[in-house]
């Protein structure tokens, strides 16, 4: 004689001919589902490093070809935004992991709180990032034929309303005699968080900004798709679809969210801080 062990809501359901919706028809079960949904998850989040170690190796190979290239271009970066968009990302980590236990506990208002955390963090990565590359755009510190120097255009632009009448060629041998001064006082007004370049400019500095866009923008490019992912979890928390035996779209989201923020960790100390 055997004695049968307590079977849970979802078995319930289901030895009663109560199929739970969210259970696909290939699962024996709620739990057969989750354990296969997190091993393709990560089975996603390891391609997902192959394909960002590629741009890691770049970085190392070009880094030790031209040292002084990104010893000159980092002094562009501001690390300060830089190091505020670290700790956004971090704080938008914990929002997604607190998302994952709400869910768990069935906690509804908790979960859906959460959610919207983690979007506005991902939203105010975003804001921030937008800021440092609309720096980058009006100095002209763009990757490949786009790179400007910018010794020559700033210091026109500051020089510009010198430049007129009867004094244009004193004004123009003045400014030849003091281009370098000129292109790091405008470079400071214009260039905001930017400090004045110290040293010569190297050649094919537009291989650390065509690095630097390749890397920022490819994980921005995962902020967004993140956050499509997250107004969606979203929707489904509101409608109500979410519940102890059936978390796992949150947890599996929150896995990709985690990657993307280690992703960042790492970029950021190889950009902005190592000079």
């Amino acid at each position: 004689m055997t004695i049968a062990e307590p079977s849970t809501p979802v078995q319930h359901e289901a030895e009663h001919g109560d199929h739970p919706p969210f259970i696909a028809h290939h699962f024996e079960d709620a739990n057969h589902q989750f354990e296969s949904g997190k091993l393709g998850m990560w089975i996603f989040l390891v391609t997902e490093i192959l394909f960002f170690s590629g741009m890691f190796c770049a970085y190392a190979v070009y880094r030790s070809m031209h040292p002084e290239i990104f010893s000159y271009a980092a002094q562009f970066l501001d690390s300060k935004l830089g190091g505020i968009n670290t700790v956004v990302l971090i704080c938008s980590s914990l929002t997604a992991a607190w998302s994952v236990r709400c869910a768990q506990l069935g906690q509804r208002k908790g979960l859906i709180l959460t959610l919207a955390l983690t979007i506005i963090g991902a939203f105010g990565f975003l804001g921030i990032k937008y800021v440092e590359y609309s720096h980058k755009f009006h100095d002209g510190l763009l990757p490949g034929k786009y790179y400007q120097v910018q010794s020559e255009s700033v210091a026109d632009v500051g020089l510009a309303p010198s430049v007129t009448g009867a004094e244009g060629d004193a004004a123009t041998t003045e400014a030849d005699s003091g281009a370098a001064g000129a292109h790091a006082a405008v470079e400071d007004e214009h260039a905001g968080s930017h400090a004045p370049a110290e040293g010569p400019e190297p050649d094919n500095v537009k291989i650390f900004f065509g690095i630097y866009f390749a890397m920022t923008g490819v994980h921005g490019l995962h902020v967004i798709i993140g956050i499509g992912v997250y107004i969606w979890l979203l929707f489904r928390a509101i409608r109500g679809d979410f519940r102890p035996d059936y978390y796992g779209p949150v947890d599996f989201t929150a896995l990709y969210w985690h990657l993307v923020d280690l992703i960042w960790i790492f970029l950021f100390p190889l950009l902005y801080l190592i000079h």
